[in-house]
């Protein structure tokens, strides 16, 4: 990255790093991500958004760990429906498991060395009985035994140790008020905790992208009640199945938003955080982006959106009053707070003809398909209060509109009182199509 693309990159991600200072977040990631040698580059992301003011409770899984041990002591791995049977002897695996991955999680927040990402940098790491467990019991006549199922968070004590400025670590392990261990599911316990704390994200790094079985692409997002169609439909594998299901409970449950992230892309938090589009699937309960009708807290982001197309004469200046006063004609695309796209509809109902005016888009945000959208929804619109067709004034982009239904007109084809507020001195052409 040179110079300029980094200091452009670095005020671009400002409003994030405001946004985002003194929010909780609870990260969760699998066993298979301590294996890893780049585990440590995580830590020091972990280690960055603490230094920018985010709260974090991390929970960390310990499938493989556990796994290894039984296999090493000769131990049978015992599954059924999903959910691991914990025995005796399984349950001593489980907690060396966690006792060995929370110091190495320690160990690597307290390095400090010169020339490295976290010289300087002191971080607390807290740990203990936060989570409150009860057993699985038996089911279709199959004890489970250790394994068992969140009962509740003792948000209280989390809340204290994140308002001491520490960093706080769940173990997929949970304490019984009989004194037992229970051998937990990790992103149970994520979404619990999540849930309970009101978390403002549940960020959870996955082992491969959130796609379908039917599209190699990565889903960017996902409102609620998309993600449980796809559920009902079984168009993902068991692993994305499982935590897309864990994100919709934790949305359900009143949890912000909920982040799949592929832990294999290095920096994946940071990418995901501080940029608008990010690189994972957001799961919320309303559309990360909506196209709507236009208030007037919109008029600061059309203004901003318009105003580079006015310098280069492709819009005809409009004023902030103009705009106070035309706003009802007005429908946005608004994605995560910015204003990315507009369009106006100005109705001659006694011509029966609409404008379809001031069509703007983001430059990052062409070629996607909104303008289609906008327009769309402009026709529609038109439609609903009778217009029988729909003209604009183009100096630039005819051919985006002949391709779309428009026909060359004349100013003679337009309202009368539209033709007397026209500046010639434009040269527009005239576009116009039948509803």
């Amino acid at each position: 990255m040179d110079a300029a693309a980094y200091v452009r990159w670095f005020r671009r991600s400002c409003p994030y790093i405001h946004a985002h200072r003194g929010r909780t977040f609870v990260v969760a990631f699998e066993g298979y991500a301590l294996l890893d040698p780049a585990f440590p580059h995580l830590i020091h992301d972990l280690a960055l958004l603490h230094g920018l003011g985010i709260r974090q409770v991390l929970v960390y899984g310990l499938r493989p760990q556990i796994e290894a041990r039984l296999k090493a002591r000769g131990l049978e791995l015992r599954y059924f429906e999903g959910l691991r049977v914990t025995d005796a002897a399984a349950l001593e695996c489980v907690k060396e498991a966690a006792g060995q991955a929370r110091l190495e999680i320690e160990a690597l927040f307290s390095m400090g060395l010169a020339d490295s990402p976290m010289a300087g940098v002191r971080i607390r790491v807290s740990s203990g009985n936060f989570v409150i467990a009860k057993p699985v019991g038996v089911r279709e006549g199959v004890d489970f035994e250790y394994t068992g199922e969140v009962r509740r968070i003792d948000r209280e004590g989390i809340v204290q140790h994140l308002d001491q400025g520490s960093v706080v670590l769940l173990a997929p392990i949970g304490y019984s008020p009989t004194g037992e261990v229970f051998n937990l599911s990790a992103e149970e316990v994520a979404v619990a905790a999540a849930c309970a704390l009101k978390a403002d994200k549940l960020l959870i790094l996955t082992e491969s992208p959130c796609r379908t079985l039917s599209d190699p692409q990565p889903i960017p997002q996902l409102t609620c009640q998309e993600a449980r169609a796809l559920l009902e439909q079984g168009a993902f594998d068991a692993g994305v199945s499982r935590h897309v299901q864990a994100a919709v409970d934790a949305v359900q449950q009143g949890v912000g938003r909920v982040h799949l992230l592929d832990r294999h892309v290095d920096g994946a938090l940071l990418l995901e955080l501080f940029s608008r589009d990010g690189i994972g699937t957001l799961i919320a309960a309303e559309p990360f982006e909506t196209l709507r009708p236009a208030a007037l807290d919109d008029i600061p982001g059309i203004l901003e959106l318009i105003e580079p197309l006015e310098r280069e004469g492709i819009l005809v200046k409009r004023s902030r009053e103009k705009l106070e006063t035309a706003i009802g004609d007005f429908w946005v695309v608004v994605r995560d707070g910015l204003v990315v796209g507009c369009a106006a509809l100005h109705a001659f109902p006694n011509a029966r003809l609409g404008e379809l005016a001031c069509l703007a888009l983001h430059p990052d945000y062409r070629g996607q398909g909104r303008g289609q959208r906008l327009l769309e929804r402009i026709e529609e619109q038109a439609r609903r209060q009778g217009l029988t067709g729909l003209f604009v004034l183009t100096t630039r982009a005819s051919h985006w509109f002949l391709e779309r239904g428009f026909q060359p007109a004349s100013f003679a084809d337009l309202p009368l009182e539209r033709r007397q507020c026209i500046n010639r001195k434009r040269n527009s052409k005239v576009l116009l199509k039948r509803l």
